[in-house]
């Protein structure tokens, strides 16, 4: 399985030297400002700086389609001892890692790439490293602003073929539409308990979970490129209730629907998944770590972004129930000291439970509770 496993950056935004290892489920966690999106916002920066061809000219792009750093001023740390940025992956399918350096320009989004070391001349990444994440292969990322409930949504075949749900899920229902029926293998972990192997079936079964008796549908206009799509109500019992607009239901299952579109991705993807609590209750937040867990197992590679202690929960529970190897789960915990941001990286056992608890690791609930069991 294609996988990074560890990502060092050097002077970028508000690390000094960071040193993230990586696992199937990567969890990072903290308060607001303290650096997670900066990692997701790196890997997308050298996405994009591939895509957009500007490695092969000696250069990284901080700001395009996926990600908006700024310029050099914006990108470098604040306290750097040296004006010189550091990218480096590793991964398990190529033997050496990849390393990228560029210097300073304080007013350009353009950064001029610094020759590698072994072959001086040449700019970019080797050739073993082009053809999977973060660079090629299929790269989703789900950002904290994904849209929510509309009348109409965005109809692409090129997308869909693609493997594309777009930073904002915008195209996750048009993925959905045109992939729907594809079958997938019987050992398929997330299709577990599902009474079929289409992909439409498998998001329907645990959009259900999300949100218990809730069915999604969809209609295609295709004269103006569109999809509408609502959702029914199967009450225990009872029949179930016609269609109703998106717009007319809340934002917790149309915020849900891109996450779970990209939890059945193919095998290799790299999903990286910003605030996947936004909008849901507690049960439905436990149950999206599950599924995530799943199709980690399938294959994709899950980097989140959380504040949830209940995806975190959700996640420990998985590792508990024996659905992941404790291995394959990383728990980040980001904080500052002074400007500079720190990572505590507690470890997992069988049981779920962490070897550390960070302060202010998810404790609030803990400290609520004191002050309302504490004497008037």
């Amino acid at each position: 399985m294609t996988m990074l496993r560890n990502i060092h950056l050097s002077n970028f935004k508000c690390f000094a030297n960071l040193e993230l290892e990586c696992a199937p489920v990567t969890l990072l966690c903290g308060l607001n400002g303290m650096g997670k999106s900066s990692v997701i916002q790196a890997l997308l920066v050298l996405r994009q700086s591939y895509d957009l061809r500007e490695l092969r000219e000696g250069r990284l792009a901080l700001n395009g389609e996926l990600a908006n750093v700024g310029t050099g001023r914006d990108a470098l740390f604040e306290d750097a001892a040296r004006d010189i940025m550091e990218f480096s992956l590793q991964s398990d399918d190529v033997p050496l890692p990849c390393e990228l350096s560029c210097d300073y320009d304080r007013e350009a989004d353009r950064l001029n790439l610094r020759p590698a070391a072994d072959a001086p001349g040449r700019f970019g990444i080797s050739d073993a490293w082009r053809g999977i994440p973060p660079f090629g292969g299929t790269l989703v990322h789900v950002d904290a602003g994904r849209a929510g409930p509309r009348k109409f949504y965005a109809h692409s075949e090129t997308f869909a073929r693609r493997g594309e749900v777009g930073a904002r899920g915008e195209y996750s229902l048009s993925y959905l539409n045109a992939r729907g029926s594809e079958i997938w293998p019987e050992d398929d972990p997330r299709f577990e308990g599902c009474d079929s192997r289409r992909l439409a079936a498998g998001v329907e079964r645990w959009l259900g979970e999300i949100s218990p008796g809730a069915r999604l549908q969809m209609q295609t206009v295709t004269e103006a490129d569109s999809l509408v799509a609502g959702f029914s109500f199967d009450r225990p019992g009872d029949v179930e209730t016609r269609a109703f607009r998106a717009t007319n239901v809340g934002f917790g299952l149309s915020y849900v629907l891109p996450l779970l579109v990209a939890m059945f991705l193919p095998k290799g993807t790299l999903c990286l998944i910003e605030n996947p609590e936004a909008h849901l209750h507690p049960r439905g937040q436990t149950k999206l770590a599950e599924l995530a867990v799943r199709a980690a197992m399938a294959g994709v590679q899950v980097i989140v972004e959380t504040h949830s202690d209940h995806y975190v929960d959700g996640v420990r529970i998985a590792v508990r129930d024996g659905l992941v190897p404790p291995e394959d789960v990383a728990f980040h915990y980001f904080e500052r000291e002074g400007g500079a941001a720190a990572v505590s990286s507690p470890k997992v056992d069988r049981d779920g439970r962490l070897s550390s608890w960070p302060a202010g690791f998810f404790d609030q609930h803990e400290e609520n509770l004191a002050k309302l069991l504490a004497p008037a």
